[in-house]
C-alpha cells in the first residue's frame, strides 16, 4: 500500500511540473509575438549565448573533430576502407555531434547562468518589485532568453561544424598522411544540403529548450541559495535530458527510411 502511495505521489508531482512548465511555455511564447519587444536586452542575450559561448564551442568542436577522424581512419583500416574518413567526419560532426555537442556545452554555461540569475532575483523578490513597477516579467527576463537562444545556436552549431571539419582534416593530412586535395574532396563528395539544414533545425530546438529550461527552473526558485542551487541543476539537467531525446525525435523525422 504504501508502494502504490510514492508511486501515486510521484505520478502527481510529475503532473504538477508538467502543468506548470506548459503554462510558463504558452505564456512565454505568447509574449514573444507581442509587443513590445526590448531590443537592448535582446542584443545583451545575443552577445552573451552567441559571443561568450564561442570558445568553448570551438575548442570542444576541433577536439571531437581531430578524434573522430583518428578513431574512424583506425576502424576503416580494419576494411581497408580508410577513404572514407573525410566523408565519416563530415556528415558526423553536421549531422549528430555538432548540435549535440554544443547544445550540451551552452546548456551546462547558459542554461545554469539563466536559472541562476533569475533564481536569485526570485529568492530576492526583484521580480515581485518588476510588476510592482508594471514592468512584465516574461517581457524582461524570459523574451529575450528564448529569442537569443534560437537566433544564436544555429550560428555556433555552424561554426562548431566548420571546426570540427577543419580539425579531422588537420589530423587527416598532416597526421595520417592523406592528400589535401583528396580529403576535400571527399568532405564535399557525400555532404548534401539536408545534412547542414537538419543540424540547424536541431540547433533552434535546442536553444528554444536551453532557455526555455533556464528560465522556468530559475522561476521556480525557492527557500534561499540553496533553492537557487538546485533550480541550476534542475535546469542543466533537464535541458541536456531534453536535448537527447529531441535530437533522437528530429534525425528521425528527417532521415528515417
Amino acid at each position: 500500500m504504501n508502494f502504490l502511495a510514492i508511486i501515486g505521489r510521484v505520478f502527481l508531482t510529475f503532473l504538477r511540473h508538467v502543468g506548470r512548465l506548459s503554462v510558463f511555455t504558452g505564456t512565454a511564447l505568447s509574449h514573444c509575438v507581442r509587443p513590445p519587444f526590448f531590443p537592448r536586452l535582446i542584443g545583451r542575450q545575443l552577445v552573451e549565448i552567441g559571443y561568450y559561448s564561442l570558445p568553448v564551442v570551438g575548442l570542444t568542436a576541433i577536439f571531437t573533430g581531430m578524434v573522430l577522424s583518428l578513431q574512424s581512419h583506425s576502424g576503416f583500416a580494419r576494411f581497408s576502407a580508410e577513404g572514407a574518413t573525410a566523408t565519416v567526419v563530415v556528415l558526423s560532426m553536421t549531422r549528430e555531434l555538432g548540435p549535440v555537442l554544443a547544445g550540451l556545452m551552452v546548456a551546462g554555461r547558459i542554461g545554469a547562468a539563466m536559472a541562476a540569475e533569475i533564481g536569485t532575483m526570485k529568492v530576492t523578490e526583484q521580480i515581485d518589485a518588476l510588476t510592482t513597477l508594471a514592468t512584465n516579467p516574461y517581457k524582461y527576463l524570459v523574451v529575450p532568453r528564448l529569442i537569443a537562444g534560437v537566433t544564436m545556436l544555429p550560428i555556433l552549431v555552424l561554426t562548431a561544424d566548420i571546426i570540427g571539419v577543419f580539425g579531422g582534416y588537420l589530423i587527416g593530412v598532416y597526421k595520417l598522411g592523406f592528400n589535401p586535395s583528396n580529403y576535400i574532396a571527399s568532405t564535399w563528395e557525400f555532404l548534401e544540403p539536408m545534412d547542414v539544414i537538419s543540424g540547424l533545425v536541431k540547433a533552434s530546438v535546442f536553444g528554444f529548450i536551453i532557455a526555455l529550461m533556464g528560465c522556468y527552473h530559475g522561476s521556480q526558485s525557492k527557500g534561499g541559495a540553496q533553492g537557487v542551487g538546485a533550480a541550476t541543476t534542475n535546469a542543466v539537467v533537464s535541458a541536456s535530458i531534453l536535448i537527447l531525446v529531441c535530437n533522437y525525435m528530429i534525425t528521425e523525422l528527417f532521415f528515417a527510411q
